[in-house]
């Protein structure tokens, strides 16, 4: 699978598909979405917390640019094409349900301060190893949420992603200096709350992920039937985007961030649905005569 946030990405590849699938190849037109619905949707899933809502989000924005092929003159690379209207979707979408409940740092703080704490025995902590995880998971992405939409998912692309400042400014139309400058500000802000209260790298901070997974369970942030963070996943975000960011000031940073990019990167359980979904709506189905 060809990581469309590579410095070195085949485009031309994508090229051939467009003007295969446009000639009405239902095969070129699935790979097409193969090859991009998996970053779409992670960057959606990042962005608004819930597998639900990311699912119904990138089959909006995969639908809204595959009827739009035709417009693509290949005058700009097709990543950059594809990209844009995504992010701009990101942006101007109506805000999720999550993103109503956590808007901001002290706000999360006090949610997580109402969340009991409760020690676990040793056979609980063996029972209960995938929970905790999740749990850790839920918390962390939930972080994300005290951002605004815009650092958000500029920390996704440029920190999770490593997508470099070249690559990040082209995808979000803004200046370099402006997409670094706006990464700064993720970091700090983010990484601040996490310093001053969550226990996984500053010690000395009471937070912990197995003290809270009761809680967790019990105020409904981790579903004993059905994980939605440590679920079956074949690699992890770091070992699909092997570019890190190379700003990062200090040891810290660099701590904080590697938290965010060693999680999952889902690939399987909305794979099917979702490919299903997008290439059964009408509308694709007249374009590229799919009946």
């Amino acid at each position: 699978m060809d990581n469309p946030f590579a410095p070195a990405y085949p485009d031309q590849t994508d090229q051939e598909l467009i003007q295969t699938a446009l000639a009405g190849s239902r095969a070129a037109l699935e790979a097409l979405i193969k090859r991009h619905q998996h970053y779409v949707y992670n960057v959606a899933y990042k962005l608004v917390l819930s597998p639900f809502d990311a699912e119904d989000i990138t089959q909006d924005v995969l639908i809204k640019v595959i009827t739009k092929l035709s417009q693509f003159k290949g005058q700009s690379d097709f990543r950059t094409w594809l990209y844009r209207i995504t992010f701009t979707h990101f942006l101007q979408m109506k805000k999720t349900w999550l993103e109503d409940t956590i808007t901001s740092f002290t706000n999360y703080g006090h949610q997580l301060d109402n969340v009991p704490d409760g020690e676990l025995t040793a056979q609980e902590k063996a029972e209960l190893t995938e929970f905790i995880e999740d749990g850790k998971l839920a918390c962390m992405n939930g972080m994300l949420l005290c951002l605004d939409r815009e650092q958000r998912l500029v920390y996704i692309l440029g920190e999770v992603f490593g997508i470099d400042h070249t690559l990040g400014s082209q995808l979000l139309s803004i200046s370099k200096d402006n997409f670094r400058q706006r990464l700064a500000r993720a970091r700090r802000d983010l990484y601040q709350f996490m310093q001053g209260r969550c226990g996984l790298i500053n010690r000395t901070n009471p937070c912990r992920c197995e003290r809270k997974t009761k809680g967790f369970i019990e105020a409904g942030w981790v579903d004993e039937k059905q994980l939605k963070f440590n679920t079956a996943y074949r690699q992890t975000i770091n070992q699909v985007a092997k570019d890190k960011s190379a700003d990062l000031d200090n040891e810290l940073e660099t701590t904080y961030a590697a938290l965010f990019r060693h999680q999952p990167f889902q690939q399987k359980e909305h794979s099917d649905t979702l490919l299903g979904k997008v290439l059964t709506n009408p509308t694709l189905q007249t374009i590229f005569n799919l009946n």
